[in-house]
């Protein structure tokens, strides 16, 4: 009987400890060391990067945990976010790859693509214009993402 009461204890031990959510820590980052009037939610370990293009600036935000941001700042193409945006959706769009939309805002969207059926990925864009400069901002190109991890990094950079 005794060994029968610790068995059904370790078992729902395991169980709740299973249980447990993977949260990702997030604290105010303010990119205006790299040039960038812009502040972002990221990891507190995350290294950050960032290129000069002459024409535009590519800073890329990441850490070992798969956060991995890339933005690029250039001259204004449009006076609001929704414009840009809009342009954007197009080129997405026209994609081999594009499946579909899966949350639309007036400065974002998070879309889906699927290469085969083995290969689903997910990414964003989202853009901030602000004076004369616009931050096209997206996951990072390296990676295959969850729509998990491209929900919290598209919720990261609002």
């Amino acid at each position: 009987m005794r060994i029968a009461t610790i068995y059904i204890y370790l078992v729902f031990a395991l169980l709740f400890t299973g249980c447990e959510k993977n949260t990702t820590t997030l604290v105010p980052l303010d990119l205006l060391s790299e040039g960038l009037a812009l502040k972002i939610m990221a990891p507190p370990d995350v290294d950050v990067r960032t290129t000069d293009l002459g024409i535009m600036k590519d800073v890329t935000i990441q850490d070992s945990s798969g956060f991995n941001i890339q933005i690029f700042e250039s001259e204004a193409s449009a006076l609001s976010a929704e414009s840009i945006i809009s342009d954007l959706t197009e080129d997405i769009k026209a994609s081999a790859f594009y499946d579909s939309m899966i949350d639309v805002d007036p400065d974002g969207f998070i879309y889906k693509k699927v290469i085969d059926q083995n290969y689903v990925n997910y990414d964003f864009r989202h853009v901030k214009v602000r004076g004369d400069k616009q931050y096209v901002i997206q996951a990072g190109l390296t990676t295959t993402y969850t729509l998990e991890q491209i929900k919290l990094m598209y919720n990261a950079v609002q």
